[in-house]
């Protein structure tokens, strides 16, 4: 029996103390986590397999093992109970899929500290990091310093910065990260920032539409093909995978592809390899995959629409971006540089016009509040925007919060111990409108218009 490694020792010669070991056989997985746990101020060192991380952990002193479950060879599962068997303490983090759950659950049984759930969320991680080492000094992702945020991107509030803030984490590893919300959110935005602040940011940046082009055509696009390979082939074409070699490819509307193209995308995000149509010859692709999706790809795969391997080759790091109407801090400060940029000079936005925006919906998010604003432009005759300048289901959202409002109260001042509720609500909901309008059942306009009214009064109405 080997002699017990004492892995629960600091190396001075790192930037806090401790040593992590990270396997995982997914290069994609293993750059997150070696690029994240890195910038928290660890040393990191990674492996690719169950038996490579034993015979690192032979040679040399570590304080945590973060493991994948699903490996060929030995399994992070494999992996624990072998060092349980040499009487290794070290702790042992294990990363799995929701259908290895179960394993996970037992595997604590043998000693694992903690499990966590594919697509990893860096909080928690840090967290799981953090409870695992006993380290109450690991730097939070909220310390982190100012983000290269350009001028062209709004992120007044605590939602957007959010995330911002975790594409500012993933975007130096290589990654694939899925970016999900609704349409016209700015998922197309983040993707942009992400290989800006990438090292393949002087590469191309490729974008492609799955839902906008033909699927008899999609294949041909993403991968190329040789001329005569199918009618109309009159020539040979490199693809959009060719043509992003070295930097990054946007899959926006993944959840659009056939099954068919599922399976050929799932090789390219395996082992970076793919064939133009008509040819036999393999084609390496260096090329980091970003996926965008309007969907619940986790309801498609279950309703088998979508592959469950693909699914979690894409979704190495989630990043969800919320839809306008739970962000209001951002939505004045769009409106401002959507109209000066149609106009090309400072505009006013009166009162009301302010209330309308608050108070609408926005279903159509950025997207939507962009055409409303260029629309406003237009009709303006000078730089004062008022409510018959917009869209009549904008103008209309601040007379219909107004009657809802004085129905709900019978016509009467709201009284005190009714803002009380409110505001309490407000704050035990983090000042998420959406969900604070669920908890009082009432509409999110009556609850806008009512918050507006208190802020107005000198009440607090945001965080911070």
């Amino acid at each position: 029996m080997k002699t017990p490694a004492k892995n629960t020792e600091p190396s001075p010669e790192t930037a806090n103390g401790y040593r992590i070991l990270v396997v995982d056989d997914d290069e994609s997985q293993r750059s997150l986590l070696v690029s994240f746990l890195s910038s928290q101020g660890f040393s990191v060192t990674a492996a690719s397999s169950g038996e490579e991380a034993l015979t690192v952990l032979g040679g040399a002193l570590f304080n945590l093992l973060i493991s994948d479950v699903r490996m060929p060879g030995l399994s992070g599962l494999d992996t624990l109970r072998r060092l349980r068997q040499e009487n290794n303490p070290i702790p042992v983090l294990l990363v799995t899929a929701y259908a290895d759950v179960r394993d996970a659950v037992g595997a604590m049984r043998d000693g694992a500290a903690n499990y966590l759930e594919k697509p990893i969320d860096l909080d928690e991680l840090l967290e799981s990091v953090s409870h695992s080492l006993g380290a109450s000094d690991v730097m939070k992702i909220s310390s982190l310093a100012e983000l290269p945020i350009p001028d062209s991107v709004v992120a007044q509030s605590p939602q957007m910065r959010r995330v911002l803030q975790e594409a500012a984490l993933v975007a130096p590893s290589d990654s694939r990260v899925l970016i999900t919300g609704e349409s016209g959110a700015g998922k197309e935005v983040v993707a942009d920032l992400i290989h800006a602040w990438s090292r393949r940011s002087a590469a191309p940046m490729i974008k492609v539409n799955c839902a906008a082009i033909p699927e008899t055509l999609l294949e041909s696009e993403l991968f190329g093909h040789e001329k005569g390979s199918f009618t109309g082939a009159v020539a040979q074409r490199v693809g959009r995978f060719e043509e992003a070699a070295g930097g990054t490819i946007l899959l926006d509307e993944v959840a659009e592809m056939s099954s068919g193209l599922q399976a050929k995308l799932l090789r390219v995000a395996q082992d970076g390899t793919f064939q133009r149509v008509g040819s036999n010859l393999e084609r390496a692709s260096d090329v980091r995959v970003l996926a965008a999706t309007n969907r619940d790809l986790e309801k498609e795969v279950s309703s088998g629409r979508f592959r469950e391997d693909l699914y979690y080759r894409l979704n190495v790091v989630e990043i969800h971006v919320p839809p306008l109407r739970e962000r209001p801090a951002d939505i004045l400060e769009m409106a401002h540089r959507f109209a000066e940029f149609f106009l090309k000079r400072k505009v006013r936005l009166s009162p009301s016009v302010i209330s309308c925006l608050e108070l609408y919906e926005w279903p159509g998010n950025a997207r939507e509040l962009r055409n409303a604003m260029e629309r406003a432009t237009l009709m303006a005759r000078g730089d004062l925007m008022l409510p018959e300048h917009f869209p009549k289901r904008v103008s209309e959202a601040g007379r219909s919060a107004e009657r809802e409002v004085g129905e709900g109260a019978g016509g009467s001042r709201i009284d005190d111990v009714e803002r009380v509720l409110i505001l309490k609500t407000l704050r035990e909901n983090a000042y998420n409108r959406t969900e604070t309008a669920k908890t009082l059942g009432i509409s999110r306009r009556a609850l806008i218009y009512k918050l507006r009214r208190y802020r107005e009064q000198g009440h607090a109405t945001e965080n911070g």
